[in-house]
């Protein structure tokens, strides 16, 4: 660890929400609209943290910790994410495994904020977001030691910095496995078209958003500030199964970045040539992304 860790962790708290506002220009410019301004999502914050937070007579102290507990979690996950080759705040042998339960932490957490509520369409919420992520924890622990397997380092720092890009020369087909597996993840964990709309008012149809209708001011700041983070926790992940190796530690942050947005990119294309699926569709997409990460597993153990 040393101050280039520090300075690429600060600048991923700042650059995070760009990221949902190049979501929203792009869908925007496929739908021939003007749309919202890039940094839409730093207004929105900066406003509601000016605002007051009103708490119902029925909820407890559970309700006021969720917000904080899921900003918490998803600030110390990425500690663990290392951005341009250089080390993170935080590594350990195997850490993915932690990573992976500290962001459930927080998902538990807002689960059980939406459950203090009382509220049926809250409760509603919980249950498909606990159904789907415990579908979904195992694709994202197979694809990274699928990452991990190609670098022959287990933890998250070596499995992503040690993965050379002339691995796509020999392994070209378990990567795009694991490309396409760990994409899935992206749309489900950040509950993004096809599996979730950020942008619906319809409560039967929410999955995420149900859970934080009661929530204002700084406690909803905590919530989109710590979406807009786990976004680009998992937008730098995906990024970094092509890694770009200039050599210039300040050209391989600005590539890691741009790798990072291609893929919010990427994210606001599928949303704007996507319909959101059935309910009941949601876990055979997950399914598959699972059979994907586990053959590209199977693949690169053979070629080890």
């Amino acid at each position: 660890m040393d101050a280039s860790s520090f300075l690429h962790y600060g600048l991923g708290l700042v650059l995070a929400p760009l990221l949902p506002g190049i979501v929203n220009r792009v869908k925007a410019l496929f739908a021939g609209r003007q749309g919202k301004p890039l940094l839409q999502s730093y207004y929105d914050l900066a406003k509601l943290l000016q605002k007051s937070a009103v708490y119902s007579k029925t909820t407890t102290w559970v309700f006021r910790a969720g917000p904080i507990v899921g900003l918490a979690t998803t600030l110390l996950a990425l500690g663990f994410v290392p951005l341009a080759g250089s080390a993170p705040l935080c590594s350990f042998t195997a850490d993915f495994f932690f990573v992976a339960y500290v962001l459930a932490m927080g998902r538990f957490a807002t689960i059980l904020a939406a459950l203090d509520t009382g509220s049926a369409f809250e409760g509603m919420g919980a249950s498909r977001e606990a159904t789907y992520s415990a579908l979904l924890e195992p694709i994202f622990l197979v694809s990274l030691l699928g990452l991990a397997t190609l670098s022959g380092g287990f933890s998250l720092a070596a499995a992503l910095n040690n993965a050379a890009s002339a691995a796509w020369a020999t392994h070209w087909p378990a990567l795009m496995l694991l490309v396409a597996a760990f994409f899935v993840v992206l749309l489900v964990e950040n509950c993004r078209i096809p599996i979730d709309d950020p942008n619906t008012h319809l409560e039967l149809t929410m999955i995420h958003e149900v859970m934080v209708l009661d929530h204002s001011g700084p406690d909803l700041a905590f919530i989109e500030y710590a979406a807009a983070l786990k976004l680009w926790l998992y937008c730098c992940l995906l990024a970094a199964f092509a890694p770009i190796r200039i050599g210039n530690p300040i050209l391989d942050f600005l590539a890691a970045c741009g790798l990072a947005m291609l893929v919010a990119i990427a994210i606001g294309l599928v949303e704007s040539t996507m319909a959101r699926l059935r309910l009941v569709r949601i876990p055979q997409l997950i399914g598959l992304a699972g059979a994907f990460a586990a053959l590209a597993l199977i693949l690169l153990r053979r070629g080890a």
